[in-house]
This record gives C-alpha cells, sequence and structure tokens, in this order.
C-alpha cells in the first residue's frame, strides 16, 4: 500500500527527505533527529499504523530480460539529450566503474535487486536502509543476491560503495532504462551502448552476434519475455517508470551534497589522495563490433618435407656432402656435426659420469662472423639429443647484460660452453691463462668444437636421428624491458612446423642463395639462415656485424655477385646502404625476389623501405620485393607479407592519428596532419596459425574491430615456455582470449606475441609498437619508437651521433615518466644542445601530446651497447637510476608533466579553533600542558640573588677549590682556575674597567675573547664593576672579511661603550685585513687584558635590584637573524640553580663540556654553572677537535668524567673521524663506560639519525645507548628541556610526515611508509611549565596535536635587546596570554612546532611523564602548496639518494624550491644528480624541485652549533656567489 501511495509524495518533500538524510550520514543531525524531521515530512502521506515505522520504499520494477541491444532513435527534444548524457555519464560509467576513489574505507555492496528476477517483491526493500549500509558498514544481507557472474559487474551490482550521487546513480540506471542486463542471470554482456544511437528509420537495431567459428562459444538462451519494444512518452522517459524519473530528478538536484568546509580537518585516506584525472567523457573509445579470431591458409604438406631437421641434414649430407651450407666461407660438412655430437656424449666426464647426457642443456658462445661453426654445433647438439643454449659472446666481465644472462645459463644448469677456436682465444684470460668466471655466470667448461680438436666417432657410431617430438630441441634468450634475461623453449615439432610454414610462406626452394645479414644465433636469423636453410637445402650467405660497420654496402654487392634471390635485412642496413650508395655504380637487384625486413613490426621501418625503394627501384629493385615480417621470441614469426606475383596491386598502408593510438584506438587520419602515424602491413597470419588481437591489460578480451590490442597466435609452431618460469608461462603461453559474454573463443591456448597491433581489412596484420615499448603516461600509451622517431625528425645528422637515442619510462608518483637519453656528436657546442633539446620538447608535445619528463645528453660512444651495437636499454635504465650515467647535459621538465600532484591545501580563514575546553580538555583530549619538578628548598649559595656574590663566598670558604680546567689539543691541562685565582683576576679586571674605561654602572662592555680561562675572568670582572657583559666570538684569523662584520655588527647593535680581548686579537682587530673589511675607526675603545694592573678596585659593584641587566646573549638564527636577549640577575640565578638540580651538580662533580661558549645554554654551561654549583667543568674547545678528533672522548676517559655536555657538530666530528678507529682506541684503553649523561646542547629537532649512529659506534667503547640525550632551548628560554640524571630515558614516536605538513600529529608504527621518527628533547626543566598553543588563534591545544611550544618560567629571558625598539614583537614574544582557557599567566612563544604526549613511564615524583618533541621552527618552515615543510626533511631524503651527495640544504625563492647537494666526487657525476634529488623529492614530498645546485663540498654554511645557515646560503645564490659546479633549472 505504502509502495502504491509513493507517487503520490510531492518532489520537494522527497528532496527535504533526503537532503535530511545526507546530514544525517554527515554527522550534522542525530538520528532521533532526522526520524522526527522525516515523519513530520510525509505523515500525512503515510497514515501512521500504531507500533510500525514508516519507510521509503523503492521498488525494482519488473524488466523484461533479453540479450539484444536496444538502440533508440535520437529524438529531437532537449529532454532527450540531457535524459541521455545523465544517464551516459552518470548511470553506466558509475556502473561499470570498478573502483572509485572512496572517501571511506567500504566493502563492496550489492544493491537491491541486483539481479532480480521475476519476484521483483523479494527484491524490495528500503532505500535508505540500503544507502546506510554503504555509508555506514553496518552488516545486514538483502534477500535477493546477485546471480550475475560476469568480470564486469554491470548496472548496480558492480557498486564498490562510493559518493552518494554514485549509489543513487546506480538504481536509477537499474530502473529507469529498463536494462536487460540487470535482470537475466544467464546473460554476460556490457550495458546498452548508448554512444552508438544513429538516425536510422527501424527505432530499434538487433545487436550483432559474434561470427560463428571463432571457438567453442555457446548459444545465448532466448529471451524470457520477447522483444518488447521500448515505449515512451513525448520527452524521452520511459512510461513505467515515472518513479524513477522523479527519482532522477532528484539526483540531479542532489549531485553535489552540502558539506560544511572543514578543509584543514585532515583526513589522510582521502585529502593525500593523488589527484586523479577523471576520464574525459569527449575522448575516442572504440565503437566497432567484437573482432573475430583470423586463421591462417592450411599448412600443406609436402611428401619430400624431412619428418625432423637432423633428417635434412642427414639427407643433405648424403645427396651432396660438399655442398657449401654457409659461403662463402668455410663449408660444414656432415662428419662435423657427428663429431661434435660423438664428443659431447662420450669425451666430456668420464665414462661412469658423462658430464653431458641427452637433455642436458649447453651453452654456444660463437661470434658473429663464424655462422659455419656455429651451425656445426648448433645440429651437433641436436643430434646428440642435447639442448643448445645460444647466447653472445661475453667481451669483458663487466659486459651490459651479461650479469643475466648468466642468470640465465645459472638457472637452466649449463656446465658446458662450446666455442670457436677463435672466440675461445679472444675471451678474456686471467694472469694464469685461465678464463675468468664472469659475474653471474655459473662454472662452466669450455669446449672448443672444431674438428682439429675433436676425436673421431668409431665408424660403426652413429647418432639415432628420430621423428621430431615435444623434447625441447633448443632455448632462444629474450632479454625483457626491464633487463632481465628469460629462455624461451622450442620443441622440435614446433622448430619442423615453423621452418614448413616460413617454407610455404617464403616459397623458398632447393639451392637458392639467401644473404642473411642478421644475427643467426637467434631470431629470424636463426630461423632463415640455420634451419629453414637446411631443410630446403639452401646455399647461405652471411656477413658478419664488424664488415657492415666497415662497408654497408657488402650485403648489396653480395647479392649482385651471388644473384641471391633472398636478403634478410633489418632498416638499419637499408639506411646504411643509402647513406654509402653513392660511390657503387654496377649494383643490379634485379636478382632479388623477396628482400626480408626483419623489424618490419617496428612502425617506423616504412621511412627505411620507401627511401630504399626510391633509390634502388632504378637498379632493378622492383617493389613487391620488400617483405616486412613481423616477430617475437615467444610466438617466432608471427606474419610475413608475401613476394608478390608481377603486377599485382601495391599492399596498403594506414594513416592513424596518434591522438587515437594514445587511447587505443584506431582512427584514420589525412596524411597532411602532423601527429599521425603512417603503418605499413606485415602480411597475413602464417600458414595453420590462429590469430586476435586481446586487451594489454587485465582480461584477455578480444579487442573490438577499432581497437589496438596484444597479438595473440594459436599455432604449433611457436615457443613453448620460459624455461623453469612455470608461472611467467601461464601468463604468456596459456592465454585463453574470451568474448565479451566471458565465455573462451577456443578451447586451445594462444601465445602472447608482445606486439601491439590490429587485423586490418583483407586479414593484413598491422603492428603499431611493442608491450615492451609501452608507456602508459596519464592514462594515455605511448610507443617508445614513436618517441625515439620524432625526436631524430629535429636535425638528426647533425646532432645526435649515428641517431643513437634510447627512450623509456620511469615511475615517479604513481605515474610512468618520460625520459630521453640521446648521444651527442663529438663536435656539439653547448648553445647547441640547449637548441636540440628545446626543440625536441617542443617536437614531442606537438606530436605525441605528452611532456617529457627528463632529457638527457651524453658524450658519444658512452651508451651501453647490445651486441650488435645497438643501446642496451635497461642496462641504460639502471644506469639512469643509480645516478652513473654521467650526463653532460640535463633538462628536466617536471612542471609540465606532474599533473598528479594533490591538490594545494586551502587554509578556510573564517573558521576559528574548532575547540570547546571543558576543564582541563580540548576536544576530548587533555590539555598539552607539562612541567618539570618544584625547585625545592633553598640551599647555602642559593640564599644569594647575584652570581658575583656567589664567587665571594666561595672564595672565602673553599678558596682552593678547583673550579675550572682547560685542555688543549695534546688533551693537557694548558690552564687552571679556583675560586680564589678567579676571584683575585677578576677584581683585576673591574679595576682596569674603572681606571682605563671610566666605566658606569650599567655600561655594556664587548668580550671578544678565544673559548678559555680568560673569558670567564673577563666575564666576572665586569660583573663585579657593574658592568653588562657581552660574549662575542673573536673573528678567524684566516677569515677576516666574513667573520669581522659580524663581530662589528654585534659591538654596535649591544651599544657596547668598550671592547676587551687579548694582545693578539687586539692586533687583528686594527691590521690591514680588518680595515679592508670594517672601519676600523669606528671601533670603541679596545682594552688588552693580558697585562692587568697590580691593585684591586676600591670596592665591589653590588647590584641595587635583582631584575637588573646581568648579561646580553647574542646570537645570530638560522635563518640569518641577529638576535640579542636579556638575561636579569634573578633569571641567571634561577637557570643555574635550574641546571644544578637537573644535573645533580655539586662540588665534588666534574663535568666535561665541549661547546662553544658564546650563547645560550653553551656560555651558561661554560662560564656560570661552575661558579653556582660550584663542580669542576673540564673546558675542552671545539677548535681543538680539528687538531684532534680524538680529544673530547679521551678527556672523559682520563678524568673518568660522568657527565658531558657537547655540541652536533663535535658529535658528527667524532662519528666521521673515528668512525673507522674504534678498535684502535679500544686498545689503547679508551673507556666510555662510566658516562652517564652526555647530553648534545641544541635550538632544534633532535637528530635520531647522528645520536644512534654516534651510540651504535662508541657501544664497544663502552658507551650506554641511555646516556646519549639531547637539549632544547630557544632564544626566550636558553633551555626548556635537558636530560637529567635521574630522569626516566628518552623515548622516541613515529609520526606520519603527511599529516605534519598539514600540522596534524598522526602516530604511527615504525616502519610504516612516510614515517619520521621524532625523539624526545630531553626532560623538561626544574621551574618550567611548557603549554602547546595554535600559534595562529592562541588556544590551548590538546595532547597529541601540533602547535607551537609556549614556555613560563623564572629564567625566561625578559626581552630583546634591539637599537630599533619593536614593542609588538616584544610583546608578543615575551608576554603572550592565552585567548581562552588559563588567560592570566604569561607565556613566552619559543618560535617552534611541537607536542607534548603522556607516555607510560613515571618520573622521580611517580607520576606519568609528559613528553616534548620538538619539530621544527616556525620561521625556517616552508609553506609550500599551501603545506608546511621543514627543510630537514626534504633534506635528509635528498641525501639518501646518491652516495655522492654530502650535504644539503633547502629553501625557497620566488615560490621555487631551490636543493642545493655538496658534491664528493668527479664532477662528471654533478648532472647525475639532477633528476635523482627531483624524482625523491616529488615522491616523498609531492613537491617539484624549482633549482638543483651542484656545488663543492663545504659551500653550505654551518655554524658553530652545526645548524644549517639557509638564509645565508640563500644570499649567496641569489648573489651568484657559489661558484656551483651545475646549476639545473627544472622547466
Amino acid at each position: 500500500d505504502s509502495g502504491s501511495r509513493l507517487q503520490e509524495v510531492p518532489l520537494e518533500i522527497c528532496c527535504r527527505i533526503w537532503s535530511d538524510f545526507l546530514c544525517l550520514s554527515a554527522g550534522d543531525i542525530t538520528q532521533k533527529g532526522y526520524e522526527k524531521k522525516r515523519s513530520k515530512l510525509i505523515g500525512a502521506y503515510f497514515p501512521q499504523t500504531p507500533g510500525k515505522t514508516c519507510l521509503f520504499i523503492l521498488r525494482t520494477p519488473v524488466t523484461p530480460s533479453s540479450s539484444s541491444r536496444y538502440h533508440r532513435r535520437r529524438s529531437s527534444g532537449s529532454r532527450d539529450e540531457r535524459y541521455r548524457s545523465d544517464v551516459h555519464t552518470e548511470a553506466v560509467q558509475a556502473a561499470l566503474r570498478r573502483s572509485l576513489v572512496v572517501q571511506t574505507s567500504m566493502d563492496a555492496y550489492t544493491p537491491p535487486g541486483g539481479g532480480g528476477t521475476s519476484s521483483s517483491q523479494e527484491g524490495s526493500i528500503s532505500m535508505e536502509h540500503w544507502i546506510s549500509r554503504a555509508i555506514h558498514g553496518t552488516s545486514s544481507t538483502t534477500t535477493t543476491a546477485s546471480s550475475s557472474s560476469s568480470s564486469t559487474r554491470s548496472g548496480g551490482s558492480g557498486a564498490t560503495g562510493g559518493r552518494l550521487a554514485d549509489v543513487l546513480a546506480q538504481i536509477c540506471a537499474s530502473s529507469s532504462r529498463r536494462c536487460s542486463v540487470l535482470c537475466s542471470p544467464e546473460n554476460h554482456s556490457a550495458p546498452p551502448d548508448v554512444t552508438g544511437y544513429t538516425n536510422n528509420t527501424d527505432g530499434i537495431q538487433v545487436e550483432r552476434t559474434p561470427a560463428a567459428g571463432t571457438g567453442t562459444g555457446t548459444p545465448r538462451p532466448s529471451p524470457r519475455y520477447g522483444n518488447a519494444e521500448l515505449m515512451e512518452t513525448g520527452d524521452g522517459v520511459p512510461v513505467s517508470s515515472r518513479v524513477s524519473a522523479k527519482i532522477q530528478q532528484l539526483v540531479n538536484t542532489l549531485k553535489r551534497p552540502k558539506r560544511p568546509p572543514l578543509r584543514e580537518f585532515f583526513v589522510d585516506d582521502f585529502e593525500e589522495l593523488l589527484d586523479v584525472q577523471q576520464p574525459d567523457p569527449n575522448l575516442p573509445k572504440a565503437e566497432g563490433a567484437q573482432m573475430v579470431a583470423l586463421r591462417g591458409e592450411q599448412l600443406g604438406v609436402v611428401t619430400n618435407w624431412p619428418p625432423s631437421l637432423e633428417a635434412a641434414l642427414q639427407r643433405w649430407g648424403t645427396i651432396s656432402p660438399k655442398a657449401p651450407a654457409s659461403a662463402p666461407w668455410i663449408p660444414t660438412e656432415n662428419p662435423s656435426t657427428v663429431k661434435v655430437a660423438f664428443n659431447l656424449l662420450y669425451k666430456l666426464g668420464t665414462k661412469q659420469e658423462p658430464l653431458v647426457r641427452p637433455g642436458d642443456r649447453v651453452a654456444l658462445v660463437f661470434p658473429n662472423n663464424d655462422p659455419a661453426a656455429f651451425m656445426t654445433a648448433f645440429y651437433g647438439c641436436l643430434l646428440a639429443e642435447v639442448v643448445p643454449v645460444p647466447i653472445e659472446v661475453p667481451l669483458s666481465r663487466k659486459d651490459a647484460g651479461s650479469q643475466q644472462i648468466g642468470f640465465l645459463l645459472g638457472s637452466c644448469g649449463v656446465t658446458v660452453a662450446l666455442t670457436s677456436d677463435i672466440c675461445h682465444k679472444g675471451l678474456p684470460k686471467s694472469p694464469t691463462g685461465e678464463i675468468p668466471q664472469f659475474r653471474g655466470w655459473p662454472k662452466v667448461l669450455w669446449f672448443v668444437a672444431e674438428s682439429k680438436y675433436l676425436s673421431k666417432p668409431p665408424r660403426d657410431w652413429f647418432p639415432h636421428i628420430k621423428d621430431a617430438n615435444q623434447d625441447t630441441a633448443y632455448i632462444e634468450y629474450k632479454t625483457c624491458k626491464d633487463g632481465s634475461v628469460l629462455g624461451v623453449a622450442v620443441t622440435r615439432v614446433s622448430m619442423l612446423t615453423h621452418c614448413q610454414a616460413l617454407t610455404q610462406t617464403c616459397s623458398y626452394s632447393e639451392a637458392e642463395t639467401v644473404v642473411n645479414v642478421l644475427d643467426f644465433k637467434k631470431d629470424v636469423g636463426l630461423w632463415h639462415a640455420v634451419q629453414t636453410s637446411v631443410m630446403n637445402m639452401m646455399h647461405v650467405i652471411s656477413i658478419p656485424y664488424a664488415l657492415m660497420k666497415v662497408n654497408p654496402l657488402s650485403w648489396i654487392q653480395k647479392v649482385c655477385q651471388y644473384k641471391a634471390k633472398v636478403a634478410c635485412v633489418k632498416s638499419r642496413d637499408m639506411h646504411w646502404a643509402l647513406v654509402a650508395h653513392r660511390d657503387q655504380r654496377d649494383i643490379n637487384l634485379s636478382s632479388l625476389r623477396m628482400l626480408l625486413l626483419a623489424d618490419g613490426s617496428n612502425p617506423w621501418s616504412i621511412s627505411s623501405c620507401d627511401a630504399f625503394l626510391n633509390v634502388f627501384q632504378t637498379k632493378g629493385l622492383k617493389p613487391e620485393v620488400i617483405c616486412p615480417c613481423a616477430s617475437s621470441p615467444e610466438a617466432l614469426t608471427v606474419a610475413i607479407r608475401r613476394p608478390l606475383e608481377d603486377g599485382s596491386s601495391p599492399p596498403g598502408r594506414g594513416v592513424l592519428s596518434m591522438q587515437g593510438l594514445s587511447h587505443g584506438v584506431i582512427r584514420i587520419d589525412s596524411e597532411e596532419k602532423l601527429s599521425v602515424l603512417t603503418l605499413q602491413d606485415v602480411g597475413s597470419v602464417m600458414p595453420g596459425a590462429t590469430m586476435c588481437a586481446v586487451k594489454p591489460e587485465g582480461v584477455p578480451q578480444l579487442c573490438k574491430t577499432d581497437e589496438i590490442g596484444e597479438l595473440c597466435v594459436c599455432t604449433v609452431a611457436m615457443g613453448t615456455s620460459y624455461y623453469g618460469l612455470a608461472g611467467m608461462t601461464k601468463n604468456t603461453f596459456e592465454v585463453f582470449p574470451v568474448s565479451t559474454s566471458g565465455s573462451p573463443i577456443t578451447e586451445f591456448p594462444f601465445t602472447r606475441t608482445g606486439l601491439l597491433g590490429f587485423i586490418g581489412p583483407a586479414g593484413l596484420i598491422f603492428v603499431t609498437g611493442k608491450m615492451d615499448g609501452l608507456m602508459v603516461v596519464g592514462g594515455r600509451r605511448h610507443n617508445a619508437d614513436d618517441i625515439v622517431a620524432t625526436a631524430l625528425a629535429v636535425e638528426p645528422m647533425k646532432f645526435v651521433y649515428r641517431g643513437r637515442i634510447a627512450v623509456f619510462s620511469i615511475t615517479v608518483l604513481h605515474d610512468e615518466r618520460i625520459v630521453v637519453v640521446a648521444e651527442q656528436r663529438p663536435d656539439s657546442t653547448e648553445e647547441d644542445s640547449f637548441q636540440w633539446m628545446s626543440r625536441v620538447l617542443q617536437a614531442i608535445d606537438g606530436i605525441h601530446q605528452v611532456g617529457v619528463y627528463c632529457l638527457a645528453l651524453v658524450p658519444s660512444n658512452t651508451l651501453p651497447k647490445t651486441p650488435l651495437g645497438g643501446i642496451h636499454l635497461s642496462e641504460t635504465k639502471q644506469l639512469f637510476l643509480e645516478g652513473a650515467l654521467h650526463p653532460c647535459n640535463v633538462l628536466m621538465c617536471p612542471h609540465t608533466c606532474v599533473t598528479n600532484l594533490p591538490k594545494p591545501r586551502q587554509k578556510q580563514p573564517e573558521i576559528g579553533p574548532a575547540s570547546v575546553m571543558v576543564g582541563n580538555l580540548v576536544s576530548g583530549k587533555r590539555i598539552a600542558q607539562a612541567s618539570g619538578r618544584d625547585l625545592g628548598q633553598i640551599e647555602d649559595n642559593d640564599q644569594f640573588l647575584f652570581l658575583s656574590e656567589v664567587l665571594q663566598w666561595r672564595a672565602q670558604t673553599t678558596p682552593e677549590h678547583v673550579l675550572f680546567t682547560l685542555l688543549n689539543s695534546r688533551g693537557t691541562v694548558s690552564s687552571s682556575l679556583t675560586c680564589m685565582q678567579l676571584h683575585k683576576r677578576a677584581e683585576k679586571i673591574a679595576a682596569l674597567l674603572a681606571e682605563r674605561g671610566h666605566l658606569q654602572d650599567g655600561d655594556h662592555v664587548a668580550l671578544v675573547y678565544p673559548p678559555g680561562i680568560d673569558l670567564i675572568v673577563a666575564f666576572y670582572g665586569c660583573l663585579y664593576a657593574g658592568c653588562v657583559p657581552i660574549t662575542v666570538r673573536p673573528p678567524h684569523p684566516q677569515n677576516i672579511s666574513t667573520t669581522l662584520p659580524t663581530v662589528k655588527m654585534i659591538v654596535e647593535v649591544s651599544r657596547s661603550v668598550c671592547v676587551m680581548t687579548t694582545q693578539l686579537i687586539c692586533k687583528l682587530l686594527r691590521s690591514k685585513e680588518a680595515s679592508a673589511a670594517v672601519d676600523v675607526r669606528t671601533w670603541p675603545p679596545v682594552l688588552d687584558t693580558d697585562d692587568l694592573p697590580k691593585k684591586k678596585p676600591p670596592l665591589l659593584h653590588k647590584p641595587s635590584n635583582p631584575d637588573t641587566l646581568a648579561y646580553l646573549d647574542f646570537s645570530v638564527s638560522t635563518t640569518g637573524m641577529l638576535a640579542g636577549v636579556q638575561m636579569s640577575h634573578t633569571a641567571t640565578s634561577a637557570f643555574c640553580r635550574s641546571i644544578k638540580l637537573q644535573g645533580e651538580l655539586y662540588p665534588s662533580r666534574e663535568v666535561a663540556i665541549c661547546l662553544d661558549p658564546y650563547c645560550g645554554l653553551g656560555f651558561v654551561l661554560w662560564c656560570l654553572c661552575s661558579v653556582y654549583s660550584g663542580h669542576r667543568s673540564i673546558l675542552i674547545p671545539p677548535s681543538e677537535l680539528e687538531l684532534n678528533p680524538s680529544l673530547w672522548l679521551w678527556s672523559i676517559s682520563q678524568q673518568k668524567v660522568r657527565d658531558t655536555f657537547c655540541s652536533y657538530s663535535v658529535m658528527e666530528l667524532c662519528t666521521k673521524g673515528l668512525g673507522l678507529q674504534t678498535d684502535a682506541l679500544k686498545s689503547r684503553g679508551l673507556d666510555l663506560s662510566r658516562v652517564r649523561t652526555c647530553v648534545v646542547v641544541a635550538e632544534e629537532r633532535p637528530r635520531i639519525a647522528l645520536t644512534q649512529s654516534f651510540s651504535k659506534l662508541f657501544k664497544d667503547l663502552g658507551l650506554h645507548p641511555r646516556a646519549v640525550s639531547t637539549s632544547f632551548g630557544c632564544r626566550v628560554n636558553l633551555a626548556v628541556c635537558l636530560q637529567g640524571t635521574s630522569g626516566p630515558d628518552p623515548t622516541t614516536v613515529f609520526v606520519d610526515m603527511r599529516a605534519l605538513r598539514h600540522d596534524r600529529v598522526r602516530l604511527v608504527e615504525r616502519g610504516s611508509p612516510h614515517s619520521l621518527p621524532l625523539m624526545e628533547s630531553g626532560k623538561i626543566l626544574p621551574g618550567v611549565r611548557i603549554i602547546i598553543a595554535n600559534p595562529e588563534t592562541k588556544g590551548p591545544m590538546g595532547e597529541s596535536h601540533l602547535g607551537e611550544i609556549w614556555v613560563h618560567s623564572g629564567h625566561n629571558s625578559s626581552g630583546y635587546f634591539t637599537v630599533y625598539g619593536d614593542e609588538t614583537l616584544q610583546s608578543d614574544h615575551f608576554s603572550s596570554r592565552l585567548s581562552f582557557g588559563d588567560t592570566q599567566t604569561i607565556w613566552a612563544r619559543t618560535g617552534y612546532l611541537g607536542f607534548l604526549r603522556r607516555t607510560e613511564l613515571t618520573d622521580a615524583s611517580g607520576e606519568r611523564h609528559d613528553a616534548l618533541y620538538v619539530v621544527g621552527a616556525l620561521e625556517e618552515a616552508m609553506e609550500l602548496r599551501g603545506m608546511r615543510y621543514h627543510p630537514i626533511d626534504i633534506e635528509t631524503s635528498v641525501i639518501r639518494t646518491h652516495k655522492s651527495i654530502t650535504e644539503c640544504a633547502v629553501f625557497t625563492w620566488t615560490n621555487l624550491l631551490v636543493v642545493v647537494v655538496e658534491l664528493d666526487g668527479s664532477e662528471q657525476e654533478a648532472l647525475d644528480l639532477v633528476p635523482l634529488v627531483t624524482n625523491v623529492v616529488l615522491e616523498e614530498h609531492y613537491l617539484i624541485v624549482g633549482v638543483v645546485v651542484v656545488v663543492d663540498i663545504g659551500v653550505i654554511p654551518i655554524n658553530s652549533r652545526g645548524e644549517k645557515q639557509r638564509m645565508h646560503l640563500r644570499d649567496g645564490f641569489l648573489a651568484d656567489q657559489l661558484d656551483p659546479i651545475y646549476v639545473a633549472y627544472n622547466m
């Protein structure tokens, strides 16, 4: 009843119900709210029965089942046009789309009525129920199951769950089209072809059934309901589907469901999916009928055909024993082959253990200039029933492809290699005269198969000659696209049948003369010149490749000399003859009846044929003589054009659109157009064979007549398997083509030929390319040969050396990218190169409509060669990918090629923080805040507010206690300071300042000292005098021009009224070099402290207020900014106290410090902590490690130090400098087992790779991995975290790098793709509170959410010290408040992104430990494509790409990403790095590199903390000061 009332529901009500339903599915309203709204809307149309819920029901109408396709006339109404396109684009496409880009991971669901039978009542089901199943994934079953077992599940039954519009469209398709596909269980045909509407007057066309005789296809069942005409109303909607029409209108209104634009919310599953290009409905599609398999002529049985090839040889040997089989060289006689057979079986190994038995495989290694010896050995093996494996002669141990050949020999179990005497002498030998084992080869016994080395067989011994059987006759090797080598096994019966088919096709007769230029060891050369020639007793004249190189006309001369009837050549040989023919007068080619073109399957061979005919037609060459053939190692000869009778019409040609070919369809085009491919046929199917074309990918379904497919052949005369590879054999040699209905067309298996093409009119075969050369770019297919032809057409003779161009594709970012590598002529200039390259790019883009990813030029004769001189493609590709190709010019064009990058992230500015705060929860998570332990009760020295007072107290109570010990590069103590000595010397400095400097309280003094004791004395002298010290790194004597301006800048910005330094540096500041760098006249007074006054000051200064300035801390950030911060006396004392508690530092302790003492934590540890805590500091200047890398570790070992501090540069120096010396150091007694904490002082994300390699490297010297940790500080707080002695071990987590780009933290497992390890930056110091806040909105973040680290602590800096006085920056960085939550506390913003995570560990107080993970500095991060990238992540990827890259730095320049790499290698490797760098950044970071700069080692500036100065590098790049080896601007 409710079903019948459904039609009463107005369309608007339906729309509102559906929009409510969408809101429910998006989670915008609750289930209860939805039901309330729905019952309100449809209450008037469905009177409620108490206790029953109303359902919105859709019934699947009963549709007639028929195997016919209906083709309606197109009426002129606009409604029909709209309806038709809707159904085509939405319904048919959605039903046939096999895998949608799904937004949620769902299983496939079968919609109701997917296999609807006549009982439509069973098929009715709640529409909402089914859709909600599809969206929410609830498991319930429908009453009807799909009974269609089609491979392309048609109609709605193939939906794998997707957008709601698709789901609805499928239902519309199933009901409104009245499509027979859905309803007939036996019908496996595709949905109605709505592209094929015609204007015929019949109204209905019946689909043509496939032609009979194509196999064992079963007749289709008769239609169940009869061919009822499809009645339609005036506007083109079927009568019986008014409900469906309504729903269809509904679909159109709901195509774009409204969703709140929460782009900020990052769901990895669909946001990061690459941009998948949607198929354009206007692209050409195959429209023809299904093709019919083509059968060749009957293989005629001639009475005198021998039963096997050995029998043919025996017959020939007995009829004319002295006739030359292979002229004009050594005549081969029958006894030779018998000798070889006898020696193989009986003279290798012992009588009991023969080395070779019948059925074993042996290698034939013969050069191209010895066909007679090869034939003797080949037939000797056949007579001995041994399987020959002909291979190339290995010229060196590292030949291109030789290793893969070795793998083939190993898999075939080859232990013996037959060769000729000359070849054996020419093989590479070791000093002892033995032939070395080639790379990848098994151990083989070399056996010279020449008469003089062979024993004569007994008179009564004859080889047993059998009829051809299914035993393997020989194995022919085949090189695959990836460089691997397979062996195609050919049986004796296949070999014989193939020879018979060739004899019949080519009309060979006895005593004909054949000139062969091809390689006789494989392929066409082997089949014609070695096998068929023996069967027909023909004379073969072989022209070796070496002779062709010297005299390209030699084959034409031999044809004239011997009046040869047949010549077997390649298009290359024709081309060479054309170039060289001018000198020749008396050439007559009228004797030729067949010029067999072995590479006729290359579409571009037609140009060679035309040019050759054009020139040599005047010399007697008849046009009908040229016979292209197509062949493949698996299917042997696929097709040959027969020699035509005189006067027959010449064969036709196909002029095809390249655009159509790239979409796999055949479209005839006019030859005027640029982007066409002219094809010649390769003749018809071989006798006794059946041929068809199947779809190259997926199920081997027969192609349509206007579709390009892979040619497949069914015949006896073909290879039978890949030797020893059952799985690959099944995929290639046992293919059963199926029709559109899914049934096989024959019970006999077909073999894939690896050739792409189609069967044209009159049964002629056309080949458009090879599967191996196929490159699928952006869903379109391109053939490598076509690209080569286009590139060669751009001034080939002027620029490309001998036309040597390699084209291949590499996979980058989930699509194939085209790479073109060409050899340039030796005399080419750089200008020629770039002109040619840019023209090639334009030509390929114009003709093929595809971008070239990389174009590389290499010097002539440097690409790896095949044995016959061609380019070894897979080896070239391998060298390119390994960065070992060494090009001399490279042009990358990623900007035009890479079109599938993820969409740029768009931030929504109007959306505020999506956080609701309840108590201590944000967004349902704990607020990300943590704190170090309390500072605890005050001890003796903690009662003093000022460090100067602490020093005076220590000088009184423990005057002889040593506070500082300075070591030199030899590890001996160069000077030390006790409490009293420090106090006395500081007093003298104070006196100097008062006497000579006439300084007032609060004046600023710059301390320019090398790392050492003097710096400490000067610092406390300033405090005693009431001055504010600023420590400044002295200029480097060898590099004054770049280091002195920084010193001058700090002195000026800090408003220093005087400079204190040593006598040596004093001279340096006034030297000639200094005056060239800066204006030395503007220095403030410079005081030399080497000779101090004897008297002490009248009285030591005591500050009036602890909040006054103690010292200024200046440092240059990695972005090149000079920032000075003010440290008050209160903050300095609190800082020292915090470190004392964390490190448990007492007067009895000793701490080794190998840090620069000029800023941050390094300065505090070097100068202040010892005075405050009383421990002894062993000071090791990092510069001394350059002279003695082991100095720091030796000091720790000898002084038995438990706690040490260093920088990343020190750690790196030890790792690189001592990596190979650990055993020597251990034997000399270096022991690190006492080290309890080894802390790296840093202001960056922990370098986990460096700390781990340091720990592993020195583990053998007793270093405990737990001891190594890092600290974290910044400008606003010089030390936020520091790994103490008693806290839990530092933890490491793995986060998704893609999520980090969207400012999200997503924890993943170790080793998962895109995972990035982050190590905790040490424990939070006592008295420090941390909170994670959103840098834009300043709201608190939840735990494990990425935000800016804010810090509140007693030792925060009190502000920036600057001459400009930028107040807004000051208040924002040092006194920020949260926008909600705790709005009272004043925080300092660190400018670093990070997150807090509560771990399972417990700290000293028994609470669960909160770990802080630093991700990177906000000011260093690069905003690219709307995402935040941290330079270190990209640099890490780049350094991994090639062994020669020692260091890398990245920065942005006008929205381009610039990558600078340091090269440790020869300059010829520089250009290898450009493609590798571009590839890795694309693959791992989805970014296109704009510029790659290759520089020498040491060009990337690194500061004393080991941090890269990327902005200095950027300035150097823009000012053209880097002196690069190579700069590549990716176009």
